[in-house]
């Protein structure tokens, strides 16, 4: 008897619902047959059933956030059963060991974080039978049937474990390092706040900041354009005083003159025509699926994400965290079932004429090479009814649905117009289109910005009906939407406007996976790093001082994370080594401890706020002006009104250093360069009758004179 481990509840019902079953409380019996033909066993974790252990495990002085206990390296890495799911693990390592199964079938879903849920169960229980692994995209009975016929080897998706578990050790060594690090230190300059700080989410942070220091920084610059309404019959149209390919005047004086120069009517000198074929969209990948129902439907990244779960656990559409757009040539055997199922739907069947072409022989979707672990996300050929749907599940559906069957329509032909009409020697040029054969446009809405022009003819006069000047500015950027910082990770913050070149790119290296940048975007948020304002990301204050502090460290850079992406997704296709990636996690560790105490001891925080989290009874924190690390313990320096002292007195250093010696007042930029290494200026200074000339400096933590 064969024992399928799968990765949740849901899931485990799903693989078993082609065969003749038995649900128990604990598990599901498959009654031998011809699939089985000594039955099987179905078995469910609950998602992630074991976690790495807590630094404390360890070492004991590693339990307690103190700078000094840093930094955070283990020889190795050992996991524990998650708190509150024993119960789950107990029953899968039952079945394990019990006599009557021959060997296991890794049922998870088929990507990294997948393989490592169930491997690591393995692991712990002690696992010795012989493995092989269920790889598919869609829970439908005949894709599941299909699955378990074609398993493949236990050790042919080894590379994926390796892969998961040196982007989650990573992120450990990281995020427990660096989390403390800046933790502790901020501490010692007033900052009372907890700073979690990650390989992933700290870049992404920065990313946000970045793009509203840019919105701060932007110095609106003032244009003008002039812009004529004409009337030809009934139709009216507008068009805009053109110079070379510019609309914009710098003066306002130049667009006076231009109104004063009109004339009330003007001839049309050119049309120019253009045919132009607009394709059909491609298909959705998991990012591409997140930026659109944020644009339509303001969905979150994650509430996509968690509404899309649920279609994908119906069996309505395939696998959602892909990074791809395409299919393969078998999946695309099967559009014609999918196709006739949506049909029959009262909210498709009108679209039956228009849905004459045949994309499984177009490589715009269907390319084998350009799919990895997982094709587009499309229903699937059990796809249901969208009117049995509602709410955002119907809104997405019908969302995915349409873009898929928008690739059976023929592409749009659209005819571009381009006017230009004169009045006395100023050229006015208006731009509009006219769509000729709406195609798949009749699937699925696109929206236009060009306006529809009346039928003119070469050499005509129209009638100026009004010539008006229209003052505008240059604006800053836009902040990211979830779906636009989506497209942003996955092109590590490049700037890409043309949503088809994300699907030509040949490398990305971006920030996270498919399945991690939703719930790095909302822990970002639960963190209090940024907030949502009418759909937009904004930092706050403590996001701004950590990416700031931060500076110009690797941490916050997108860029380097993402080579280390492309590192893992490298040892996922067995041509780069988990323990040589380790290694390089273990070394910055390492220099992100070193680098933390420069970084906040030559750190600008002044003017922050940071709000007190939900619940909290302390106020407002602000930090304190810091005037470096003390010299005799390496904790921050505080000012006080009349000297500079150690944040660790409470521990016993008891450093400090007067503003003011023999009568002569310091200032804080000398302060800053004595406690630095350096000397202060020179003064004269008088003690009882005897004045003298002489600089101060820092002899091991004490005052010395040097003379002059």
């Amino acid at each position: 008897m064969r024992l399928i481990i799968a990765e949740k509840p849901s899931q485990a019902q799903k693989l078993a619902a082609p065969y003749p079953s038995k649900k128990r409380k604990e598990e599901i019996e498959i009654s031998p047959c011809s699939r089985f033909p000594e039955g099987a066993i179905v078995v469910w974790a609950v998602g992630h059933l074991c976690e790495l252990q807590e630094p404390a495990y360890y070492r004991p002085e590693w339990k307690s956030w103190k700078y000094e206990a840093l930094p955070i390296v283990p020889d190795r890495f050992d996991y524990r059963i998650s708190k509150g799911k024993s119960k789950p693990f107990q029953t899968i390592k039952r079945w394990l060991h019990d006599k009557s199964i021959t060997d296991i079938i890794i049922a998870s879903d088929a990507e990294r974080e997948g393989e490592a849920i169930v491997r690591l169960i393995l692991r712990l229980a002690g696992n010795k039978k012989p493995l092989t692994r269920l790889w598919i995209s869609s829970l439908t009975e005949q894709a599941v049937d299909r699955g378990f016929a074609n398993l493949l080897p236990g050790e042919e998706t080894v590379p994926y474990y390796y892969e998961a578990m040196s982007r989650a050790c990573a992120d450990w060594l990281v995020g427990m390092n660096a989390s403390r690090a800046y933790t502790t230190l901020l501490k010692t300059i007033g900052i009372e706040d907890v700073f979690s700080l990650g390989r992933v989410q700290t870049p992404t942070l920065a990313l946000i900041v970045e793009r509203e220091r840019e919105i701060k920084q932007f110095v609106p610059e003032p244009y003008f354009e002039v812009e004529a309404t004409f009337q030809k019959s009934r139709s009216t149209f507008k068009a805009k005083y053109t110079v070379g390919k510019t609309t914009k005047l710098k003066t306002r004086q130049e667009a006076d003159d231009v109104v004063k120069r009109a004339s009330g009517q003007a001839v049309v000198q050119s049309i120019d025509t253009e045919e132009k074929i607009e394709q059909p969209p491609f298909w959705f990948s998991l990012s591409g699926l997140q930026a659109e129902a944020g644009k339509r439907f303001g969905f979150g990244a994650k509430k996509t994400l968690d509404v899309a779960q649920k279609l994908y656990t119906k069996g309505w559409i395939s696998y959602p965290r892909t990074d791809s757009g395409f299919v393969t040539p078998d999946e695309a055997s099967l559009f014609p079932v999918t196709k006739a199922r949506l049909l029959k739907s009262s909210a498709y069947a009108e679209l039956a004429p228009v849905l004459t072409e045949n994309p499984a022989s177009n490589k715009r979707y269907v390319n084998a090479k350009k799919v990895s672990d997982h094709y587009a996300i499309i229903p699937t050929e059990a796809c249901g009814d969208v009117m049995r749907l509602s709410g955002d599940e119907a809104k997405l559906y019908d969302l995915i649905t349409r873009r898929f069957l928008a690739a059976f329509a023929p592409p749009a032909k659209l005819q571009k117009t381009t006017v230009d009409l004169l009045d006395g020697k100023d050229l006015y040029r208006a731009k509009g289109t006219v769509v000729v054969t709406p195609g798949y446009r009749q699937v699925v809405e696109m929206k236009s910005k060009d306006v529809e022009l009346p039928l003119l003819e070469r050499g005509e006069t129209l009638t100026e009906r009004n010539v008006e000047v229209l003052s505008k500015q240059t604006e800053p950027p836009k902040r990211y939407t979830e779906g636009a910082l989506i497209l942003a990770m996955k092109v590590a913050g490049r700037k890409l406007d043309d949503d088809e070149l994300i699907h030509i790119m040949k490398e990305v290296e971006g920030l996270g996976t498919e399945a991690t940048r939703a719930n790095i975007i909302d822990g970002l948020k639960k963190r209090g790093y940024v907030m949502l304002q009418k759909k937009e990301l904004v930092p706050t204050d403590k996001g701004r001082l950590l990416v700031d502090v931060l500076g110009d460290s690797i941490l916050a850079s997108p860029a380097m994370t993402a080579k280390w992406e492309k590192r893992l997704h490298e040892i996922g296709q067995g041509s780069a080594s988990a323990a040589e990636f380790i290694d390089q996690a273990k070394k910055m560790a390492v220099h992100l401890v070193d680098e933390a105490k420069t970084r906040v001891t030559s750190a600008n925080p002044e003017g922050y706020t940071i709000e007190p989290r939900r619940g909290s009874k302390k106020g407002p924190s602000r930090p304190k002006p810091s005037f470096g690390v003390c010299p005799s313990c390496g904790k921050g320096l505080v000012e006080h009104p009349k000297f500079i002292g150690c944040s660790g007195y409470r521990e016993g250093c008891k450093f400090t250093m007067s503003k003011q010696v023999l009568g002569v007042g310091l200032s804080k930029d000398e302060l800053t360069q004595m406690i630095g290494g350096g000397r202060s200026n020179i003064h004269t200074f008088t003690k009882g009758e005897k004045t003298f000339n002489a600089a101060l400096y820092l002899e091991e933590g004490a005052l010395r004179f040097e003379f002059k």
